[in-house]
């Protein structure tokens, strides 16, 4: 989404890590509470065979290496819906940057990603989808999200109001068919010009309509929903605020039990009273927790650019240079769960299905990632007592080796 100015920084050193060399495939992890669909296990086991969560062996059976991991918590891996970048690098870069970004947020537990583009020329978005597209044929992407262009001027955010556009569904229909069936979602402002026919169309071809950058009425809103609509780009944000007498579209995404709502839980994006008003309001089972990472996540201060806008991060804020607007986020998913329990004081569990379960059903992923259960990919995290970070599992290789000392 950025490109940092001046010297490129490291990020951290691209590593993996297999299951431990003792001739079993088959892996036990032992003695944490283990958060399952159903709650927390205190004292639980997860057993991981090569890529898979597998049963648990019978008893007599081997039962394969055994990792003690008392006094942690182990949750399922985090899938972010939305994340333009991280490491110095962004989704909207080469593939090498599509890989590095992608490594930064794997290190911090988002073992399911989908790349978010920025507001660009449409051609600028046609190859890069075709880029995309290829990685995550290859698994490494989960899919894509177009944001913009097709959003308000009036709530434009971060983007270029010089490459906004109406939302023509036969340009709309360009990002699909270039994206090669790995277009997931795409966020615009259903109020302008063709803004329905897009919804409409998205929905036909199995693409997430998301509400975002958008000045749309409650009723315009409502509209947009019924005609397919099904996610608040990061709700409260980029649209009007909740009035008394004109509630805008907060109240009307709030409000539908079709629709799940993006909250950015860094603790500048959102009040924490606003957080609370939407898990009351929504419920559990209608928030995901997002990142709207840009380039600096998992790096750190400094100048930035966002296409064609100077973005300054400082002390982990993006703003623009000029005018101030909040351009992105430096968030990670690991930091949005230990706020989120910590200082919200959200159950473990809701965190967890807005981290995990509720992103991976709205992706239609849920078969295979998103929860603890036998016959899903063994993608876990593993944190301590505090909710820190201590372990990083995809597909059953340690992205991130567990510091269990």
């Amino acid at each position: 989404m950025a490109t940092p100015l001046g010297a490129r920084r490291t990020a951290r050193p691209a590593t993996t890590h297999p299951l431990p060399a003792t001739g079993a495939r088959r892996q036990v992890l032992a003695g944490a509470r283990v958060v399952l669909p159903t709650g927390t296990v205190a004292d639980g086991r997860v057993t991981i065979e090569g890529t898979k969560i597998a049963p648990e062996a019978p008893h007599g059976a081997p039962q394969g290496a055994l990792v003690d991991v008392s006094g942690h918590w182990l949750v399922p891996g985090f899938v972010d819906l939305h994340n333009h970048g991280g490491g110095g690098a962004s989704f909207s870069g080469s593939a090498e940057d599509v890989l590095k970004a992608l490594h930064t947020h794997r290190l911090h537990g988002s073992t399911t990603v989908v790349a978010s583009t920025v507001t660009d020329d449409m051609d600028v978005l046609v190859r890069q989808a075709g880029l995309l597209s290829e990685l995550a044929e290859q698994g490494d992407l989960a899919g894509i999200h177009f944001e913009g262009p097709f959003i308000s001027p009036c709530r434009k955010g971060a983007h270029s109001e010089a490459l906004l556009r109406d939302p023509d569904p036969a340009e709309v229909r360009k990002l699909i068919d270039a994206a090669r069936g790995r277009a997931r979602m795409l966020t615009l402002a259903t109020e302008l010009p063709g803004g329905l026919d897009s919804v409409r169309l998205l929905a036909e071809h199995g693409v997430i309509a998301a509400v975002g950058h958008t000045d749309a009425t409650y009723e315009q809103t409502v509209q947009a929903i019924e005609a397919g609509a099904t996610v608040a780009t990061h709700l409260f944000n980029a649209m009007p605020p909740l009035g008394h007498r004109a509630p805008g579209p907060i109240a009307a995404l709030l409000e539908d039990e079709r629709v799940t709502v993006e909250l950015i839980n860094d603790g500048t994006h959102l009040h924490p009273a606003a957080l609370e008003l939407a898990f009351r309001h929504a419920g559990p089972s209608r928030v995901a927790f997002i990142t709207d990472a840009m380039d600096a996540a998992g790096i750190g201060d400094g100048r930035y650019l966002l296409g064609p806008l100077e973005v300054e991060v400082s002390e982990g804020v993006a703003r623009l240079v000029e005018g101030g607007s909040i351009a992105g986020s430096t968030l990670t998913l690991d930091r949005a769960f230990r706020r989120a329990v910590t200082v919200d004081r959200i159950p473990v569990e809701d965190v967890v299905a807005a981290l995990s379960a509720n992103p991976a059903r709205l992706l239609g992923v849920d078969d295979s990632v998103g929860s603890l259960e036998p016959g899903k990919d063994a993608d876990l995290v593993l944190l301590d007592e505090d909710f820190e970070l201590k372990g990083v599992m995809r597909k059953g290789v340690w992205v991130l080796d567990p510091q269990l000392a």
